[in-house]
């Protein structure tokens, strides 16, 4: 298995504040054309044998194998300090590893609690959470906000989360019953997602219910053969391309050379050409050494057919002209 991520810090973690200026996109742009090199690659992994993981697991080698993408916004304070502490929380949790589903979701707000706790950063601040665990040929996605994992199998795109924002309706259910309100697509008139770590001005006392939620969204997925990459990324990349769109172009790439790095920048180069106006974070994870491979279209046979009546009034004409 191999990856790689559009970054300021070395993988498997990348971070991005969250900002909607488009200063931002241009000096990332600016950084591209100049051949910068905070594309980073991790060392080639593949898949482990899931039978030796079954009877196996060591808890150390198995959060190596964790991908994360955070996206701030009101400073990088809280996507920072998730980031320094969450596989922390995860490795610490009673239930890790037998449980690995509660271990994340608890992980997920222990590490809110955390920085609410912290007094010496600023607690407004907040950040949104994406992660991908592997074992073996399991993969378990923990999201809470508006990054996204999207799988490419044999071409196909399958979304492995929700983006969680305040008008999609299981979202806006949530918050209404709780007493929040969205106005203009904003919770409560001021942020753009329904879930995120941190912004505690905008949460209640702690353990109580709240319309901004830190509980992610979990999918387990086992993959199989067909499953040929994994995209991470913000929502600057999917503010301006489809999940389809992404698989189709990453698979048409990784076919050419077969290198997640350039295929993640490729990503972002065309993020930048359909003007996006956020930050970019891009994670390519491939589940084999190989390039993909190229899918066969069996050959259909066409058949047409006519009615009886078709067929006589076509007889008379070819009679009548005879």
């Amino acid at each position: 298995m191999h990856m790689a991520a559009y970054t300021d810090f070395s993988p498997p973690f990348a971070i991005v504040e969250g900002s909607y200026s488009k200063e931002n996109t241009s000096a990332v742009k600016d950084e591209l054309l100049e051949g910068s090199n905070e594309l980073k690659t991790t060392s080639d992994k593949r898949l482990r044998d899931p039978s030796v993981v079954r009877y196996s697991v060591n808890s150390t080698a198995l959060v190596a194998d964790t991908d994360l993408v955070f996206d701030g916004h009101g400073g990088t304070d809280a996507a920072l300090f998730v980031r320094n502490n969450i596989l922390k929380f995860i490795m610490e949790d009673p239930c890790f590893p037998m449980c690995l589903e509660k271990a994340l979701k608890n992980a997920f707000l222990k590490a809110d609690y955390a920085f609410a706790d912290d007094s010496s950063i600023d607690i407004s601040s907040g950040t949104t959470a994406l992660t991908a665990l592997m074992f073996g040929r399991n993969m378990i996605i923990a999201n809470a906000g508006d990054c996204r994992a999207v799988l490419g199998k044999r071409g196909k795109a399958i979304e492995l989360s929700k983006d969680h924002k305040p008008n999609s309706a299981s979202e806006r259910h949530r918050i209404e019953k709780l007493g929040g309100v969205i106005y203009d697509g904003y919770l409560n008139g001021q942020l753009s997602i329904a879930r995120a770590l941190g912004d505690w001005h905008m949460k209640g006392p702690k353990g109580s219910a709240y319309p901004l939620s830190a509980e992610p969204e979990l999918q387990e997925t086992l993959l199989t053969e067909d499953d040929e990459f994994l995209i991470m990324g913000c929502d600057g990349l999917w503010d301006v391309m489809s999940s389809q769109c992404a698989v189709t172009m990453a698979r048409k790439e990784l076919m050419l050379h077969n290198d997640p790095e350039r295929c993640s920048r490729e990503l972002v180069r065309e993020a930048l050409k359909r003007n996006t106006c956020d930050n970019l974070t891009v994670i390519i994870i491939c589940f084999s050494p190989d390039p993909p491979p190229r899918i066969e279209i069996p050959p259909t046979r066409i058949c047409r057919s006519i009615s009886v009546e078709g067929l006589n009034l076509l007889k008379s004409v070819l009679e009548s002209n005879s």
